[in-house]
This record gives structure tokens, C-alpha cells and sequence, in this order.
């Protein structure tokens, strides 16, 4: 779902078979040109599960990579200026995330839970209007669940618009606005955490939360 958010992916069903279109300010981009779905694409940051980090580039290079492509196509003429403040962005940006000390590191150097974070801080390097998360705690050993949780959680505070793909229920209630229950592509329910976390209304809900609590 979030892929097709991004528009890396068309709702076409796959699988399972159901039907979707995906709509910004009311037009269905993936019938536009693909230089009109590159530029609806930017308003959504996309936070992968398993990170996705380039290798072979340090880490401050990881977050300034798509900033530096976006910022040559719109000004060839000061290229240079444009990378210095990149730079010094993405560099206030890995401070915000505890990451200052990891700029010149390369993704391997680095824990789960740090490469999450630089994962979070290359999405919002581009600045986006929807921060989306597919699964950020999945690929991580219990002990540093936490961490990234505290990065999300301190985005929430700050208002950031987020759309996060989860199976941490606890986490979701105490955060989330809105909660919206999937089950094979289905929108089974959907309303305020405390309501469908706590008073879910339909079975399907209720059976998944109550597997949940007791695991």
C-alpha cells in the first residue's frame, strides 16, 4: 500500500485480486507523464523495512543523495553553493537523530537501530508532506525497537504527518490518531486508536488483537 502511495507500484491488485486507484488532490497520477509522478512523488517520504541504505555511500551521502539530484535539475548554475547547504542540513538533521559522529561511517559500521535512523533521516532530508514507515521495527532485535520508537514517538510530538505500516499495537494506540485495520487488502475497521484497539467492533479485529495479547 505504501508502495503504491509513492507510486513505485500500481494498486492493480496483484494477488489478491482487488481493485484500487490511488488519487492526489483528486487526479490519478499514474495516468500522467512520469515527470508529473516524479514531482507528486517528493510529497511522500518512504521509510523502507529493511532500510535500504546504499553501501557503497557513507551515511551523510545516503541522506544527501536525492536532495543533491532534485537540486542539480532545478539549478545547474550553483551547483556548488547547493551541495554546501545540502550538506550542512543533512548534517543538523543526523545531530536531531544522535547521528553526528556516524556522518563518514558506511551502513555496515553501523547497529539496526542506527541505520533506521538514517533511513528516517534521509526521508526527511527531502522534506515531504507524509512521512510513510513500512514495518520500522521489523528488522530489529527487541533492544533497539525502542530507539526508533522514540524517533517516531518525537515526530508525533512534533506534528509530523505520518502513515506507518505496524504491527507494535501498544505503540500504535499511544501515538497513532487514526488507526485503520487491514486484513487481505480489506479495510476491515477503522476509527480512533483507544476505539479499535481498545472497543474493536468487528471480529476480525477483535481475533487479531486478542492473538496479540497473548503473545
Amino acid at each position: 500500500m505504501l508502495r503504491c502511495l509513492n507510486f513505485l507500484e500500481r494498486p492493480d491488485g496483484g494477488v489478491i485480486r482487488v481493485k484500487g486507484e490511488v488519487l492526489f488532490d483528486s487526479d490519478d497520477p499514474t495516468t500522467q507523464r512520469e515527470a508529473e509522478i516524479r514531482k507528486k512523488r517528493l510529497h511522500f517520504g518512504l521509510v523502507f523495512q529493511s532500510f535500504n541504505l546504499f553501501p557503497q555511500y557513507t551515511v551523510l551521502r545516503n541522506v544527501t543523495l536525492a536532495v543533491e539530484l532534485l537540486a542539480k535539475n532545478r539549478d545547474r548554475v550553483n551547483a556548488r553553493a547547493a551541495r554546501n547547504r545540502i550538506n550542512a542540513d543533512a548534517l543538523t538533521l543526523l545531530d536531531q537523530m544522535g547521528l553526528s559522529d556516524k556522518a563518514e561511517n558506511y551502513p555496515h559500521q553501523l547497529s539496526g537501530g542506527q541505520q533506521q535512523r538514517v533511513a528516517i533521516t534521509r526521508a526527511l532530508a527531502l522534506q515531504p508532506d507524509i512521512l510513510c514507515f513500512d514495518e520500522p521495527t521489523s528488522a530489529l532485535d527487541p533492544e533497539l525497537t525502542g530507539e526508533v520508537l522514540r524517533v517516531i514517538r518525537g515526530l508525533a510530538e512534533k506534528k509530523t504527518t505520518m502513515i506507518i505500516v505496524t504491527h507494535e499495537m501498544s505503540f500504535a494506540r499511544d501515538v497513532a490518531d487514526h488507526i485503520i485495520f487491514i486484513d487481505n487488502g480489506v479495510i476491515v475497521e477503522r476509527g480512533r486508536a483507544e476505539d479499535v484497539i481498545i472497543n474493536p467492533r468487528e471480529e476480525r479485529t477483535k481475533r487479531f488483537l486478542a492473538r496479540f495479547s497473548q503473545n
